[in-house]
């Protein structure tokens, strides 16, 4: 199914250029990884402390556009400049966990968030990253399938996010969404493990 990932490549290429400055300023892809995931728990620092607050709520649009960049620089760095590593690889997988959970779990004090839908979506968000991963032990490709990918949850948090921060009043709509988005994730958990399972037979 469509995801936001797909247009990865073309976010790639214009982001080339700049990769290409950091690594020849000695930058590496594992400081990238890290210093996004750093981005997110101080973001994530933020809505928790103010949760009744707008401006945490319009940060977190724009650190999700910073962090996309910085996920597709990091990458581009290790496959591109050489700087591929095992450790690479390990900060890469955890570092996207880690920084969802720490970005979107304090969504659950925002008045207007129903907590135990921002909890299942968050160890949702973890399962289908893992079942991504897991198609690599079955002989399979890592797997970045829709419909509600890394990039498509980023588009929703954000866009919630923003809407919220800019005072509109939450209500049966914002659960809707958050239901849906739930679903989705499911739908994506087997996709992700039926086209493993399907690439690793073939």
């Amino acid at each position: 199914m469509a995801s936001i990932y797909d247009l990865k490549p073309r976010f790639q290429a214009l982001l080339r250029p700049v990769t290409r400055r950091l690594a020849d300023c000695g930058v590496s892809a594992n400081q990238v990884t890290v210093f996004a995931m750093i981005l997110s728990m101080a973001t994530g620092a933020c809505i928790a402390q103010w949760p009744t607050l707008h401006w945490p709520l319009l940060v977190v649009p724009a650190m999700l556009f910073v962090r996309m960049a910085l996920n597709a620089i990091d990458g581009m760095l290790a496959r591109e400049h050489d700087m591929k590593s095992d450790l690479g690889a390990i900060l890469n997988e955890i570092g996207d966990v880690l920084s969802d959970s720490a970005l979107y779990l304090p969504l659950a004090l925002v008045p207007g968030f129903r907590p135990e839908l921002v909890v299942i979506i968050v160890l949702l968000a973890a399962i289908s990253e893992m079942s991504g991963v897991v198609a690599l032990q079955i002989g399979s490709g890592r797997r970045y399938d829709g419909p509600m990918g890394k990039s498509d949850r980023a588009f929703v948090f954000g866009l919630l996010c923003l809407l919220l921060g800019c005072g509109v009043h939450p209500g049966p709509w914002l659960n809707l969404i958050l239901g849906t988005t739930l679903l989705l994730l499911a739908v994506t958990i087997y996709n992700r493990s039926k086209k493993a399972l399907r690439e690793s037979n073939a």
